[in-house]
């Protein structure tokens, strides 16, 4: 009897100790994603209005051949139907791989159907000791703030796009070191098809007394830039903020393209309350902007961290709260120097395990010679999700 007490019990320590985060041992593999439908609306001043739903699959997978060495792999599938497929070019659009390897096909062009497949994560990854590399597509996160990234020079994205949560990746190789506690050192490589295109930087990051900072230097398309950014708290409150200094190649000066400085601060603050309310604010700044010649132009032209905002300042605020512990609502809004206005409000309710319903509302307006005053435009959708 003794034995089989101190075996149970063996047993039942051994199986505890297995539960614990961190003693569990890895898998080999891990492979997860998610499946979502969405509804689309679009109601433009003076215009039809347009409907659109789409059906987007996703998976990652990541394959760990040993403690040193991780291969990952990410594709998204997307269907959309609707007018939108109508408008000329928007297949061209819709398939566009911006990346040194093209890695999307349009595997379905029809006359209101576009279908689409496409790898926007694909690396492998060696960890030895202090020492980091990763060759392929990855997404290099160097943004501090969370709204404008002007010293995000490799993955830029924008805040109005609500359909790609995952954010583009990057084609290049990363070497990186750490040189001690929240510090190190990272050199990314990206070429382009014209060597004229090629990006490439290096970043030093620090920790000192409880704030984050980093400091890059390098060559952005056709920019050699240099940018600072910070990340920490005061009094409960979030403050972070990024700066970078543009000044274009010789070749691009050829083009009127002027040297710029694009500065963004922004802070949040969460309220210990029933409602978990939280709020942010923002502000960009511009010192040389460029004004597209109407909304259209804005949002579909090449994302960079040059093209953040087409106004000297540009000013976010958001406030968030809880309607109930299922249900979580934002409301958003920009106001850009020359008088456009975006307003955004959104819901988002859990349903039950891994399946998430959001609806959200969009819209532009502003004064009449304002980009978006031109052409007051109003976004809707809904969306349904499961992860898996």
């Amino acid at each position: 009897m003794l034995s089989i007490s101190i075996s149970i019990s063996i047993s039942i320590s051994f199986s505890a100790i297995a539960q614990i985060p961190g003693l569990v041992p890895e898998q080999e593999w891990e492979l997860n994603g998610y499946i979502q439908y969405r509804v689309n609306g679009y109601f433009v001043q003076g215009e039809h209005d347009v409907f659109d739903q789409s059906l987007q699959q996703r998976f990652n997978y990541e394959y760990r051949l040993n403690p040193d060495w991780r291969y990952n792999v990410g594709m998204r599938n997307r269907v959309t139907h609707g007018g939108s497929v109508k408008a000329n070019d928007y297949a061209d659009w819709f398939g566009r791989d911006t990346g040194y390897m093209d890695l999307s096909v349009n595997w379905m062009e029809e006359r209101e159907v576009v279908g689409n497949s496409q790898f926007d994560r694909l690396y492998i990854t060696s960890q030895q000791g202090d020492w980091l590399m990763r060759t392929g597509r990855f997404r290099v996160n160097w943004g501090m703030t969370t709204i404008w990234n002007p010293n995000d020079i490799f993955n830029v994205y924008s805040i109005y796009d609500t359909d790609y949560a995952e954010r583009p990746g990057t084609d290049g190789i990363l070497l990186g070191k750490k040189l001690g506690f929240a510090s190190g050192v990272e050199l990314v490589f990206s070429p382009a098809e014209e060597a004229a295109f090629n990006r490439y930087a290096a970043r030093y990051y620090l920790n000192r007394k409880g704030w984050d900072v980093q400091f890059i230097a390098g060559k952005s398309e056709q920019d050699n830039v240099i940018g600072l950014g910070f990340a920490g708290s005061v009094s409960g409150a979030g403050i972070r903020g990024e700066s970078s200094y543009f000044n274009p190649t010789e070749q691009e000066r050829e083009g009127n393209l002027n040297h710029t400085i694009i500065s963004s601060f922004e802070t949040d603050y969460s309220f210990s309350s029933q409602r978990n309310w939280s709020i942010r604010a923002g502000v960009l700044h511009t010192a040389d902007p460029s004004t597209p010649d109407n909304f259209t132009d804005y949002l579909t032209q090449p994302l960079s961290a040059r093209t953040l905002s087409f106004s000297e300042f540009t000013g976010y605020a958001e406030v968030s709260f809880d309607l109930t512990p299922l249900n979580r609502s934002s409301f958003s809004s920009i106001y850009y120097q020359d008088g456009s206005l975006y307003f955004s409000y959104t819901n988002q309710y859990s349903l039950a395990d891994n399946w998430q319903l959001t609806a959200s509302i969009q819209r532009f307006d502003g004064v009449d010679s304002s980009v978006f005053g031109m052409t007051p435009t109003t976004m809707v959708y809904t969306m349904i999700r499961w992860d898996w």
